[in-house]
């Protein structure tokens, strides 16, 4: 098998104090946010779709008495002691509110991942699909591929302004779906339902499907019905859930 999924416990640190060092634009709905601090060394995070907590001090005494969200990593340094997360912007959002308004040099906790999904091996092939909250997860596995990889990813992102930069191997297609003012999941879920029984790549494939809640039913279709993966080979969730 070239590959297999594995979950693995993690050494549970439950929450790290640290200091927002920096922010950056990448699109006008996306940030990039690097936290820095001493209790960050030896952070680590095995598996690309892992989870930690942020802890926000609003309203609080310090970061460990906030209340907090959870994001994917998607870049550190455990000797160094920084960690760099990426955020979707949207009004009235915990979170997003922080990460736009917060100054510089802010205090936050984070916490976990308290367990990883860590993928072993090289699939055949991959196939990739999200939101704008699965970006981190998907730059991750997307690091993990070889050059000589083939595949596709699809990412729904409200329209062509609020692409991020993502440079995946030259086998692996990249299709930015645009919603519009449609709803969250709508148009990924199409476009999803819209790959067929014989696009299924040969071998053994990787499927990633992560985005708002309505978008799971698509993605298990595909991956687990018209293509009969092994649902252990696969991962798919819903990452939020729109409220109207």
């Amino acid at each position: 098998m070239p590959f297999t999924l594995t979950r693995t416990a993690a050494e549970r640190v439950f929450r790290r104090t640290a200091r927002l060092s920096d922010r950056t634009w990448l699109t006008p709905g996306y940030l990039r946010l690097r936290l820095t601090g001493a209790q960050l060394r030896g952070f680590t995070s095995p598996g690309a779709d892992d989870h930690i907590r942020l802890f926000l001090p609003l309203g609080a005494d310090g970061p460990h008495d906030g209340p907090s969200r959870e994001v994917t990593p998607l870049d550190w340094d455990p000797t160094a002691g920084w960690l760099d997360l990426e955020l979707v912007v949207h009004p009235g959002g915990l979170a997003s509110d922080w990460a736009v308004g917060a100054p510089l040099a802010s205090p936050v906790a984070v916490g976990g991942p308290r367990g990883s999904t860590v993928l072993q091996g090289t699939p055949d092939a991959w196939f990739l699909a999200g939101d704008e909250t699965a970006i981190p997860a998907i730059r991750r596995f997307v690091a993990a591929m070889p050059q000589t990889a083939s595949g596709r990813i699809l990412i729904e992102a409200p329209d062509r302004d609020h692409q991020v930069d993502l440079a995946p191997p030259p086998g692996v297609d990249l299709d930015w779906i645009h919603r519009g003012d449609g709803p969250p999941g709508r148009a990924l879920t199409g476009a999803i339902d819209a790959v067929d029984a014989g696009q299924r790549p040969a071998g053994a494939v990787f499927g990633f499907v992560a985005a708002e809640q309505s978008v799971v039913p698509a993605g298990r279709a595909l991956l687990h019905d018209r293509w009969a993966l092994p649902p252990e080979q696969t991962i798919v969730k819903g990452y939020w859930k729109h409220s109207e």
